[in-house]
């Protein structure tokens, strides 16, 4: 046995057959598929959390626009863009620009670092009552909060296989859901106890402490953990000619900015999948955050005060609930086909969608019509149900397109979904500015009415990507190469079992 062989025994590494290069060995516990159950629970829980406290601070946007208008100078919609759009347009560009970085040079720093930051300018926003202090601070630290919304995804994809990202995928879509709903009740106490400024003085306090709880995260990204293996085995052997398997090598930032970095907005506009997918589901997104706006208004004409009126949101988060049994079937009929070593497509995913897609636009139906002003003398827990079948259908959509977006792009699912994200982000920036007018001149009935109608005509989408959703993957030049890049980076056979 040569030198190098030996030197890849002990590194647990292995020649690829085809080019020749460095690449995992199957049982290597550097792998971050290998690591402990422990180790990744931890790296995932702090990143969740984190996921949580951004997105409870982006949805507290609207509570804070409310109360900081007079003190501001400033009207309705302009407050409405400082608060709320200005995050979300933030969290669109930084979602363009930060998954396909951290497929390249790694996640782990982009986390700790943008987590500071996020501090920084949440107490900047505090501290300055100024419309320029807020517009700069909410673009900033939207653009921050792009960073845990966009990578996790990808994060979640280094360390867990197919079959254990259906459970991580609800945990990260339910934790983000506490963020959703968390964030408007959350804000109107506070605002109504402390003031306004207050909701980012908590953020500030609450992102600092957990940035130095980052420092305990590991580097998850299978490609540049590679590299450092091979760097050592160079070190190790005298070998300099020695190359690490790495679909994620960039020779410069010129071709990083050219290639790399543009690759969101082209899986956006090239890949059909990727579009329908983020169109839906950023609809579907975009019209919680237009809720922010909406539903205080709604239930103090319904007599509830206004400490009170943003309580209905938690029925939005319980809805959750109603998106486990889906969870446990895809679990079961998983474990069936790793025992006859099948691997389930992505579009197996897409079944709950048949339900859930109806279900989201029944439920706004619903919703429509048990409120006032046309509608009078239904008590306001009637309505409230429907928004257990918003929450529903909202996280449904979430999970299962998430989780079919990880499943056809593989080691480049953080840029697709930053494609996914980009369009949630411009849908939920828009909705809340046109909120008041259009609910003002159509009254909530008709408003709400529309946005169901909506959410009908896109209840198509989920039929037609289980029928030709195998044939436009296969057609797919960008999908097929990661799923080719894939196969030859992975410690598993399948990717399922």
């Amino acid at each position: 046995m040569s030198a190098l062989e030996l030197s890849l025994r002990d590194l647990q590494l292995e020649l690829d057959p085809g080019s020749g290069n460095i690449r995992w060995a199957q049982t290597n516990p550097k792998h971050p598929r290998n690591w402990t159950t422990a180790r990744k629970l931890w790296d995932i829980g702090l990143i969740t959390l984190l996921e949580v406290y951004t997105t409870a601070i982006s949805t507290s946007g609207s509570a804070a626009a409310r109360y900081a208008q007079e003190k501001l100078g400033i009207g309705v919609t302009l407050a409405q863009f400082l608060f709320v759009s200005t995050y979300l347009l933030g969290q669109g560009i930084g979602g363009i620009v930060f998954p396909p970085y951290s497929e390249s040079f790694g996640r782990k720093n982009l986390y700790i670092t943008s987590t500071v930051l996020y501090s920084c300018f949440c107490a900047l926003i505090g501290a300055v009552d100024s419309p320029a202090a807020t517009i700069v601070g909410r673009l900033v630290t939207g653009l921050l909060s792009a960073i845990p919304t966009s990578i996790i995804t990808g994060s979640i994809e280094d360390m867990f296989n197919a079959k254990a990202r259906i459970w991580m995928m609800l945990s990260y879509i339910g934790a983000a859901n506490l963020g959703v709903v968390m964030g408007p009740v959350m804000s109107s106490y506070i605002t109504l106890a402390l003031g306004w400024n207050w909701i980012f003085y908590i953020a500030a306090i609450g992102t600092a402490v957990i940035s130095v709880l980052l420092l305990s995260i590991r580097e998850s990204r299978p490609s540049l953990l590679l590299v450092r293996e091979v760097d050592a085995l160079r070190k190790q052997t005298g070998m300099k000619s020695l190359q690490a398997v790495n679909p994620d090598s960039v020779p410069d930032w010129k071709a990083f900015v050219t290639v790399d970095l543009f690759r969101p907005v082209r899986l956006l506009f090239t890949e059909p999948i990727v579009f329908a997918v983020s169109a839906m589901s950023g609809t579907a997104m975009a019209i919680i955050y237009l809720f922010t706006e909406a539903l205080p208004h709604i239930y103090e004409d319904m007599g509830i005060n206004k400490e009170q009126s943003s309580l209905p949101f938690l029925a939005i988060g319980f809805g959750f609930i109603l998106n486990i049994p889906g969870r446990i079937l895809d679990h079961r009929t998983a474990n069936v086909q790793c025992k006859n070593n099948r691997s389930l497509p992505p579009e197996y995913k897409l079944r709950g969608l048949a339900f859930a897609a109806p279900a989201l636009a029944a439920a706004l139906w619903w919703f429509a019509w048990t409120i006032p002003p046309d509608i009078t003398g239904v008590h306001w827990s009637v309505s409230v149900i429907a928004l257990l079948g918003v929450g529903y259908g909202r996280n449904e959509l979430a999970i299962v397109l998430t989780g079919y977006i990880a499943d056809s792009y593989l080691l480049y699912s953080a840029s697709a979904f930053a494609a996914y994200a980009l369009m949630r982000s411009i849908l939920s920036a828009t909705f809340p500015l046109f909120a008041p007018v259009m609910f003002q001149s159509l009254g909530a009935n008709v408003a709400v009415s529309v946005l169901a109608a909506t959410m009908t005509v896109l209840s198509i989408v989920p039929i037609l990507f289980q029928r030709h959703g195998k044939a436009i993957r296969e057609r797919s030049k960008f999908a097929q190469y990661s799923l080719k890049i894939y196969k030859e980076t992975t410690v598993e056979k399948d990717g399922t079992c």
